[in-house]
């Protein structure tokens, strides 16, 4: 993971946060030369006796987590609004990349979690964790890819250095509604996009009908064993309409394995 230096675990000792920072371990490893940077985020001022017990409990947590890395991970306090902080401390880090578990949610309704609003608002790529996932390295990668043109192929670049890590398969998935022929004129533009930056990671191009987008996605992760769920958001497009993040917020919300997007 060459171009991934630093990073940003969001870190409040919840279940998911616990299982977020698990999850981070196993992803870096031993090998990998990586800062994890734990972040805690207080809305008010933390004493220097808060301080201290904090710093203490993390070390805890991460003594019984149980989990050697090249370089001990670190725990920044800071305060403020929660979203807010954790975008402004990744920018001060120069963090690579975010690391936050969630909850999710199976209610009917689109309601927001931290996790989901932050994965919408975040211009860097960021990794959700689902709380109850299975800890382990990816090693098959579902790529969803609608039917624009990939706006910036250039983010394909820390996939590229996931897949080469683990030596995972990448799969690209495209679903459609009605005509697969336009799906199929539009989407083959991005064929040499994703080989050359896929390299022979890049497995295959699968096309399913589904009327539920959403729906064909979690169908698909769950019949191929898909273990990592990567995903293009378009609300921050700039040479096309940008789109609401409702796909994007609806992954987060209920995938069943990690979903990264890339941004």
């Amino acid at each position: 993971m060459s171009s991934i230096k630093k990073i940003m675990v969001p870190f409040d000792f919840t279940e998911p946060a616990i299982a977020a920072l698990d999850y981070t371990l196993s992803f870096v490893g031993y090998d990998n030369p990586i800062q994890i940077t734990a972040l805690y985020v207080s809305t008010t001022e933390v004493s220097d006796r808060e301080r201290k017990e904090v710093m203490e409990n993390f070390a805890r947590e991460v003594s019984n987590l149980n989990k050697r890395t090249h370089w001990h991970p670190e725990l920044l306090i800071s305060q403020g609004d929660l979203e807010e902080t954790i975008l402004r401390s990744r920018r001060a880090q120069k963090a690579d990349l975010i690391i936050m578990g969630t909850l999710g949610d199976s209610s009917v309704g689109e309601p927001l979690t931290n996790t989901s609003q932050l994965v919408l608002d975040a211009d860097c790529p960021v990794i959700s964790v689902p709380f109850g996932t299975q800890i382990q390295k990816p090693q098959a990668i579902a790529l969803v890819l609608g039917k624009e043109e990939i706006e910036e192929p250039k983010v394909l670049g820390l996939l590229l250095d996931v897949a080469r890590s683990f030596n995972a398969k990448v799969h690209v998935l495209t679903i459609y509604k009605e005509s697969i022929y336009e799906e199929k004129v539009i989407v083959e533009t991005n064929e040499r996009t994703l080989e050359y930056y896929l390299e022979h990671f890049y497995a295959e191009h699968t096309f399913e009908k589904n009327e539920d987008i959403e729906k064909g996605i979690l169908d698909y992760i769950e019949e191929k064993n898909i273990d990592l769920l990567a995903i293009l958001p378009r609300n921050h497009a700039k040479k096309t309409k940008p789109s609401e993040g409702r796909l994007t917020k609806l992954l987060t919300l209920h995938s069943s394995v990690p979903v990264l997007t890339l941004d």
